[in-house]
């Protein structure tokens, strides 16, 4: 399944109101950067407006509003509140878990992982030095 959310975006500048919005592949978001991204300049630079000009800032300034939640992502939008952090933060986690699974059913006959929360903790913070390095 795809997971998506629609995001957008309402504000002012100049006299003038303007209104994004873009669905973010969330897979594609996530996979194309170890940090998260900054949404509102992912929503600016779809819609043309460059990152270093005043209604860029202004932008900024404004709450971007999600909508219509797909796959996982479903999980992370609660009462109009995304929370992109803890959804990224559990995207790499089961990114990682992928990876490390069949070393650990051929290594160590392990096949559920979280029957070995410490060891889960160790492989996740060890994957992280590596990737830091």
């Amino acid at each position: 399944m795809k997971n998506t959310i629609d995001a957008s975006i309402e504000f002012s500048f100049k006299g003038e109101d303007y209104c994004y919005t873009s669905e973010i592949d969330l897979d594609q978001l996530l996979l194309n950067h170890d940090a998260l991204p900054s949404l509102h300049a992912t929503l600016a630079r779809r819609h043309g407006i460059d990152t270093y000009s005043y209604l860029y800032e202004v932008m900024e300034d404004s709450e971007i509003e999600f909508s219509n939640p797909q796959g996982f992502a479903a999980n992370y939008l609660i009462n109009g509140h995304f929370d992109l952090s803890a959804l990224a933060s559990n995207w790499h986690e089961n990114k990682i878990m992928l990876q490390l699974k069949s070393i650990l059913k051929n290594e160590m006959d392990i096949t559920d992982l979280n029957q070995h929360p410490a060891l889960k903790r160790v492989l996740i913070e060890t994957y992280n030095l590596g990737r830091k390095a």
